[in-house]
């Protein structure tokens, strides 16, 4: 085993995990438990559990505050104190159509959740119907299922569970999802009627869809079952580490080409580019879908935060304005997952003990400990003081076949306690493994 570094509080494994003979393994359990031990006894209180911007981020938009004064109507005159306008006002779709790429009159504006009118666009399908285009996913008679890239958004997850939809996980790579996986699937299925999409730094993986893949989805509507849709959550569309990070391409470009517009729903969010719990959501569909939808959200309000989404297009202003404003996100989001990275990096890469990706924006790392192991890790970074997504999180019934998946979430704390937080997740990870391979 090498020296200590005292600077990070780790232990560097010298070989890898395959290669160590029984001496050493039992010499590195020692000196690891020692470790480990040692930030038991710190009483530490650090959490990685939840992708939330933290205080930093959220003062990039306090000027939204101040930016109304008196004047409380949009451009065309209308006083937005009032009730109507189930689908939003225009500068708000002005700005955020381009974000989902669909036109200003295929975006519906609403509160602060994408969250709720994803769970409304479900209910609707599953109970309400289509509209002109096709009657409740119910009224086929069949328990109505959904395909779920993994791993994945656990609240996508949630939905399903909540309606009594089928989840059916299939496996995603560096590219998205398995789409030979996901065309075999729908072909033989047709009570398969949806399927989760986080295209861009997709949630905990942080890839992007490759451009075959994004074809490809948008292709599924002309061989799944009546209703299918697609449920395209571009939760991070904007929220790149960089001005060159990967692009997606656009799915409703996708669908046009295909003919299969009336397949998809795109989502979208400021919750990570103003106020969390204070934003505005968004979501793009083909005319026709957005008829039947407003019908149906219709039943649930008379119309959403209108100077909310005001005081939104007078402060972003524009696309430019957007890009700097997460440029400002970026500045402060970085370098925590630098250091994330680091930890890994320096103490595990080549160990044979975890992998894990390195993301280019978003908000997760995803990380895959030897099969067995997540629980036990997660559950000894808690004994240590650091609080992490329950293992298992990122699959459907939380049931992650392997128990390998972890996902941290780096964005709130400071960057010492980041700091702090990976040297002891990079312990844990060292000691479970080292002691899995004793045994």
């Amino acid at each position: 085993m090498q020296a200590d570094n005292a600077s990070t509080g780790r232990l560097s494994l010298d070989q890898p995990l395959d290669s160590a003979s029984t001496a050493t393994l039992q010499e590195w359990e020692s000196q690891l438990s020692q470790r480990y031990e040692a930030f038991k006894q710190a009483n530490l209180k650090l959490d990685l559990t939840r992708g939330k911007p933290s205080s930093q981020q959220l003062d990039l938009s306090n000027g939204m505050m101040t930016v109304l004064g008196s004047d409380l109507s949009n451009e065309a005159g209308t006083d937005l104190r009032n009730y109507g306008g189930i689908d939003g006002i225009a500068e708000c779709k002005a700005l955020f159509a381009p974000v989902l790429d669909v036109n200003s009159d295929e975006i519906l504006v609403g509160g602060n959740s994408s969250l709720t009118l994803m769970y409304f666009a479900v209910m609707f399908a599953l109970h309400q119907g289509f509209g002109d285009l096709g009657d409740s996913w119910a009224s086929e008679g069949k328990t109505a299922k959904f395909l779920c890239p993994v791993p994945g958004y656990d609240r996508h997850f949630s939905v399903c569970e909540h309606l009594g939809i089928d989840m059916i996980p299939v496996a995603m790579d560096e590219n998205g999802p398995d789409m030979d996986q996901v065309e075999s699937l729908v072909r033989q299925d047709d009570s398969i009627k949806g399927i989760w999409c986080v295209p861009r730094f997709s949630n905990p993986t942080g890839i992007v869809y490759s451009d075959e893949v994004v074809s490809r989805i948008a292709g599924l509507g002309k061989i799944a079952g009546r209703n299918f849709r697609v449920f395209w959550d571009n939760a991070y569309a904007v929220h790149s580490f960089s001005d060159d990070s990967p692009q997606v391409a656009s799915l409703m470009a996708a669908c046009r080409a295909a003919g299969t517009e009336n397949s998809v729903y795109l989502f979208g969010s400021t919750s990570k580019i103003t106020y969390a719990g204070a934003g505005v959501a968004f979501a793009g569909m083909s005319a026709a879908n957005l008829t039947a939808f407003k019908a149906h959200l219709g039943m649930t309000q008379i119309g959403p935060d209108k100077i909310n989404q005001l005081r939104h297009a007078r402060f972003l202003k524009d696309q430019d304005g957007l890009a700097q404003h997460m440029r400002d996100h970026a500045a402060a989001l970085k370098p925590r997952f630098d250091i994330v990275l680091k930890h890994l990096n320096e103490g595990l890469a080549d160990s044979g003990m975890l992998s894990w990706t390195e993301p280019q924006g978003g908000y997760f790392v995803s990380v895959d400990t030897l099969p067995g192991l997540a629980k036990q890790v997660v559950g000894m970074a808690a004994d240590a003081g650091v609080k992490l997504t329950p293992a298992g999180a990122t699959y459907p019934y939380g049931n992650d076949p392997e128990d390998r998946n972890i996902r941290l979430a780096p964005s709130v704390p400071t960057l010492e306690e980041i700091d702090q937080a990976m040297a002891v997740f990079v312990t844990c990870v060292q000691l479970a493994s080292v002691r899995q391979k004793l045994a």
